[in-house]
């Protein structure tokens, strides 16, 4: 029996393949270091693992994040490099701490000018077609702190690298982690218990950098964060979201306490005090980042005043003719030198960083060159709109008025020629009409101007008429011709005029 029915149909337009793609995307530098770690020639590295140093090294910057300040670089090398010792212990503590800084320059991306990835992925657009595009992300990040000091930070793609997920919802996830860590608590499974709430730690830590980078960005431009509509309803929901943790958390932290203290297995115990530990920290940070939320509305308005009323910066204009080349030729060769060497350094601008390590020197060396599109991007076909105006009335119109107009032989009555337009030409009915008014006080003066051999004249007759879709005064038309007068025909500036019966009228 044949099966005749249609295949189904494929949504061409698919979101999640595009969100697939960038997950893989974002794990692409960890998969690289295990597969470039034989061109190392400094280190043996075939026992190292070096994507599982790459998720503990971002594990360490995520844990250490605070919300005004990131992670010290020194204190993750030492424990990065810890871990990397339990890899290799036969091995040197100078090559565990040069595996552990090797890994966290690369996720760094340190020898390249924006240290961020850049992965080829590609997406079936609305209309079916698929287009390959440049996916930039960052996985740490180096940020200065209110104290001057860099700190390490880590991005969103990394802390997403470290769930397995990716453009998730920030406030479901994390509510669905603590929901899934009540749960593991409630049936004694506390080993899973513990990555679930390490997973729900690293939810709070998102939630607070994506409200950190709201608020940094307040700082620098007030204009490019939306206060009127989408900040106010964000930062309700983030209270409302924190109370709501507040209270979940505390009944979490108070169960795992309980089953800590009611348990006589040592291993146990262990793994409860370090639950213990992780859902306190995500309480201390819930608090911390209810306190800037609480602040955000002086913040707005202290940087509203701030940028609104901040004085531009006034720089004296400096006359290079009159101020700098006319007295630099009347001093000695020395002093003059001595005067252009200072203007060029302060006009030049700062110059580009030294390059601090030969590492960093030998990878911009041996980069390929980017690839440039040398005819640019494509134009897109203008859409293009015809804004001539049409006429009103057809030239079928106006022939068949003209027709109907005609009238050098005997006047007649406006209703009759609207009732034979409204029956022969329905479409020029409201052009007769139109033409018909006009001629109620004709311009002779344009007629004789222009040539014309007869002119069309409407007289009032008094009575009125009612039509289906016309009605008014009744007119009496007439094409009158243009004649000179007899006894003033060669006299000069003579002009034609109306026949005398139609004048006296």
């Amino acid at each position: 029996m044949n099966d005749s029915r249609e295949p189904a149909s494929v949504e061409l337009s698919d979101d999640g393949l595009a969100r697939r793609a960038k997950a893989l995307a974002c794990t692409a530098p960890l998969q690289a270091l295990d597969e470039n770690k034989g061109s190392l020639r400094w280190v043996k590295a075939d026992v190292y693992q070096l994507a599982e140093i790459a998720l503990h090294t971002i594990d360490q910057v995520t844990v250490s994040m605070d919300f005004d300040s990131g992670a010290n670089q020194q204190r993750v090398l030492d424990q990065v490099t810890r871990f990397v010792a339990l890899q290799a212990p036969e091995r040197t503590a100078e090559e565990h701490r040069k595996v552990a800084r090797h890994v966290l320059q690369r996720l760094i991306n340190v020898g390249t000018v924006d240290r961020s990835f850049t992965e080829k992925i590609g997406s079936i657009d609305r209309s079916g077609v698929y287009r390959r595009y440049d996916f930039q992300f960052n996985l740490l990040v180096e940020r200065a702190g209110p104290d001057g000091k860099i700190y390490l930070r880590a991005s969103d793609e990394a802390i997403n690298v470290l769930v397995g997920a990716l453009d998730t919802d920030v406030e479901s996830a994390q509510i669905a982690a603590e929901v899934k860590l009540e749960s593991l608590i409630r049936r004694g499974r506390i080993a899973e218990a513990k990555l679930a709430a390490e997973q729900a730690r690293y939810r709070t830590v998102q939630y607070g950098e994506m409200l950190r980078q709201l608020l940094d960005a307040t700082s620098r431009d007030i204009r490019a964060v939306d206060w009127e509509h989408e900040v106010p309803k964000l930062l309700a929901d983030a209270l409302i979201h924190i109370e709501e943790r507040y209270d979940f958390e505390h009944r979490i932290l108070s169960n795992i306490s309980d089953l800590r203290d009611r348990s006589d297995e040592p291993l146990r115990k262990r793994q409860a005090a370090e639950l213990v530990t992780i859902v306190r920290d995500c309480i201390r940070r819930h608090m911390q980042l209810q306190q800037r939320l609480l602040t955000a509305g002086t913040l707005f308005r202290e940087e509203q005043d701030r940028q609104q009323f901040a004085e531009l910066p006034v720089r004296a204009v400096l006359d290079l003719h009159g101020q700098l080349l006319t007295p630099a030729l009347g001093l000695p060769l020395g002093d003059a030198l001595a005067v252009g060497e200072e203007f060029f350094r302060g006009a030049s601008g700062v110059g580009p960083p030294a390059v601090l390590e030969l590492s960093g020197l030998v990878s911009r060396l041996l980069r390929l060159a980017p690839e440039r599109d040398r005819l640019g991007e494509e134009i897109p076909e203008p859409d293009l709109t015809d804004t001539t105006e049409k006429p009103v009335f057809s030239l079928e119109d106006w022939a068949a008025t003209d027709a109907l107009l005609d009238l050098r032989d005997t006047p007649r009555q406006l209703s009759d020629l609207l009732t034979e337009a409204e029956r022969t030409a329905p479409s020029a009915a409201a052009l007769l009409l139109h033409r018909a008014v006009n001629a109620f006080n004709p311009q002779v003066g344009e007629s004789i101007a222009r040539g014309d051999p007869r002119v069309l004249v409407g007289v009032a007759t008094g009575d009125r008429f009612d039509l289906p879709h016309f009605g008014g005064d009744g007119l009496l038309l007439y094409s009158a011709p243009i004649v000179s007068p007899p006894d003033a025909s060669d006299a000069p500036g003579s002009e034609p005029s109306l026949p005398e019966d139609l004048s006296d009228e």
